[in-house]
């Protein structure tokens, strides 16, 4: 399980960082269309989403669950699977737009 804080890969800007490793940027890049998934209105507490999994040898749909303060997603064929907070005001973040 994926556990990670997306303030932790955002730069100054709130853009996902460009100095770090790829494959942490391609977490990044997955996480944050996770976070514009979960927090579309209206909100169920189980969504399905229609993000394939990060994992480019499994076929399954990322699944995500949002309680206000931590998004956690998984794959609905694989154990992919994490927990991502920091999102809260990021650009991702579609509770505060509108």
């Amino acid at each position: 399980m994926f556990i990670s804080n997306l303030t932790h890969y955002l730069d100054t800007d709130g853009n996902i960082a460009k100095e770090m490793p790829k494959s942490a940027r391609e977490l990044a890049s997955f996480q944050s269309l996770v976070v514009d998934e979960a927090t579309k209105e209206p909100q169920p507490p189980t969504l399905a989403t229609e993000l394939r999994c990060r994992n480019k040898k499994c076929k399954g749909i990322i699944e995500v669950e949002f309680d206000g303060d931590v998004i956690e997603w998984w794959c609905t064929d694989c154990n992919e699977a994490g927990r991502i907070s920091g999102w809260q005001g990021s650009k991702w973040d579609n509770r505060k737009k509108g």
